[in-house]
């Protein structure tokens, strides 16, 4: 099917392949996928498992999707598909990217590899060279919340880390108002298991992580730079956080708790606004007006007016703080606000599915906007609870 802009033949469903498509995120994008209304699903390449059926793999699938996994055949690969949605590591995709762009088609990449503005960046925090640096100029950072009209136009859209779509949904209200200070920002994370993917390491098994609770990566995890590029991004300048992320008994789901200082200008009793006129804070707009005390509840009200065209953010009421088994198996986000005044910190706490908003429905989110369908398409789905 041709593909022209991000518009698609509304007569004909457009043909998405899944590369790594046995994975954990993989198998995610499948299981969605194959009851997505304008998607048909032309290929599962998995090369672990060539000539099985997927659904042998995942049984969960019997009966209703059957394909038969195929082996990454990267000569005949621009054939299968208009889009590609590729759930291999980082540093595989450059095998096969640079073709799929030359024939015309459109990616989403899983990977870190082009998630980055700064190549130096990528390399000094994933420990590897990067051979695609030419790329990095045409990706798009792939969270729609922020990027909505550049996703649109893309051809190759970088899909954001699970932790780092926690946090940065979680923080840009407060950034990009200029509400808090920027020097010592705090993220503690915490994830179920499948965040580490389909793999037999050892601390990942039954005995090694049931009944424990551990903090891993500590300073070091890779995921601190993405986090602090879109941070920067967002402020106008360059930030730097405190990021640790911990590993829960528990298969999907991740809850991040935010720490940020209220700017000094500002407090949670009075706040003292400087800047050209009432509606204004140190030179930007503000919803937090001259004079006016800042509570729990107007910073809710903010977080609503600037998450007010984002289907898949939810604002809590105040006193209601999210849980991971309201987002689990779901592309939506949970964000709860609470407004310590006894340390003038506002501090936030945002959940949802590291399979799901943080991996794969969030790519399919991004698949509807680059194919110019509803953004909620096949998408609308609550969270599990149980």
């Amino acid at each position: 099917m041709a593909i022209v802009g991000n518009s698609y033949d509304n007569k004909k469903k457009v043909k998405v392949a899944v590369i790594g498509a046995t994975g954990y995120v993989g198998i995610e994008i499948v299981r969605i996928l194959q009851n997505h209304p304008m998607v048909e699903i032309t290929s599962v390449i998995g090369q672990s498992f060539v000539g099985q059926k997927i659904s042998d793999v995942y049984p969960n699938l019997r009966g209703i999707f059957d394909m038969e996994c195929i082996s990454l055949d990267i000569e005949s690969l621009p054939e299968k598909a208009d889009v590609f949605i590729n759930c291999l590591p980082h540093g595989i995709s450059k095998e096969f990217i640079p073709l799929l762009l030359e024939k015309g088609k459109k990616i989403i990449d899983h990977g870190g590899d082009f998630r980055y503005k700064n190549v130096e960046v990528y390399e000094k925090w994933y420990k590897t060279k990067h051979e695609l640096p030419e790329l990095l100029k045409i990706a798009v950072y792939g969270l729609p919340e922020l990027y909505r009209e550049a996703i649109k136009d893309a051809v190759l859209v970088a899909n954001p880390g699970c932790y780092p779509t926690c946090s940065i949904l979680g923080l840009a209200p407060l950034l990009k108002n200029k509400l808090i200070q920027t020097d010592n920002i705090i993220i503690d994370a915490a994830s179920g298991i499948t965040g580490a993917g389909r793999k037999t390491d050892l601390q990942y098994s039954f005995c090694e992580s049931t009944e424990n609770f551990k903090a891993y990566g500590v300073a070091t995890h890779r995921h601190t730079s993405e986090i602090e590029q879109e941070l920067s991004l967002l402020a106008g300048k360059e930030i730097m956080v405190s990021f640790t992320p911990h590993l829960l008994p528990m298969k999907r789901g991740i809850l991040a708790t935010i720490y940020a200082n209220l700017n000094s200008e500002l407090t949670a009793n009075k706040s003292s606004c400087k800047g050209a006129d009432k509606a204004t804070c140190n030179g930007v707009n503000c919803e937090i007006k001259e004079e006016a005390e800042i509570t729990t509840s107007k910073l809710i009200e903010l977080y609503r007016k600037f998450y007010k065209n984002d289907k898949f953010v939810r604002i809590l009421d105040e006193g209601k703080l999210p849980e991971t088994k309201n987002v689990a198996g779901s592309n939506f986000i949970d964000i709860g606000i609470v407004l310590d005044k006894r340390m003038n910190r506002v501090i936030v706490l945002s959940a949802l599915d590291n399979l799901g908003k943080g991996a794969a429905s969030q790519a399919i989110q991004c698949l509807n906007i680059m194919c110019g369908f509803p953004e909620e398409t096949g998408l609308m789905t609550p969270g599990l609870y149980l």
